[in-house]
């Protein structure tokens, strides 16, 4: 993400502490962003995403994004995470003009820590491709096992966490008419 978030903003001709006013985001952890450091999580991506006139998973891209009006994205140049700390967020779809379906594969990691509920506009939907997961809604916890289905309102507040020994790899789907 530090790439493009760089890109962008520069392209905008912002500064990082502008770019924190718009988003409400520390310039202290949009540095952190932009050099690597720090992961943001979909719904920081849909704020930097908003504010930059950009689709979130153009921040997560790592190679030029089509805009031929569909999107192919082929198994090898995702990246893999252990989930050891933070969650990895790999698109699966780019650019393709206005849509309000956002895809990725999401690697939980194997435990809170000092993870910040998160929140959005518009809904979520998590499938879980490999290994268990739960889900922390505040006042309800919810385990998902492979191959379980989970879709709930993206204001809800919400983190993930790998619970099996094998790294939990999910396909979440984010709709939001704010993307």
């Amino acid at each position: 993400m530090a790439v493009h978030l760089r890109i962008l903003r520069k392209k905008m001709g912002i500064t990082l502490e502008q770019l924190a006013g718009l988003t409400g985001l520390t310039k202290s952890y949009l540095s952190k962003v932009e050099r690597g450091v720090s992961s943001p999580s979909i719904a920081v991506a849909l704020k930097l995403a908003k504010a930059l006139n950009a689709q979130a998973e153009e921040l997560f891209s790592t190679e030029p994004l089509p805009l031929e009006g569909y999107s192919l994205v082929r198994r090898q140049p995702r990246g893999v995470s252990d989930g050891a700390s933070a969650p990895a967020h790999v698109p699966l779809a780019r650019h393709i003009g206005q849509r309000a379906l956002l895809p990725f594969l999401v690697y939980p990691p194997r435990s809170f820590g000092h993870s910040a509920f998160k929140e959005h506009l518009g809904e979520e939907f998590i499938f879980v491709v490999r290994g268990r997961v739960e889900v922390d809604f505040g006042d309800e916890r919810q385990t998902l096992d492979e191959g379980d289905a989970l879709h709930f309102n993206a204001q809800k507040s919400h983190r993930l966490r790998t619970v099996s020994d094998e790294q939990a790899e999910l396909l979440v789907v984010v709709h939001s008419t704010d993307a």
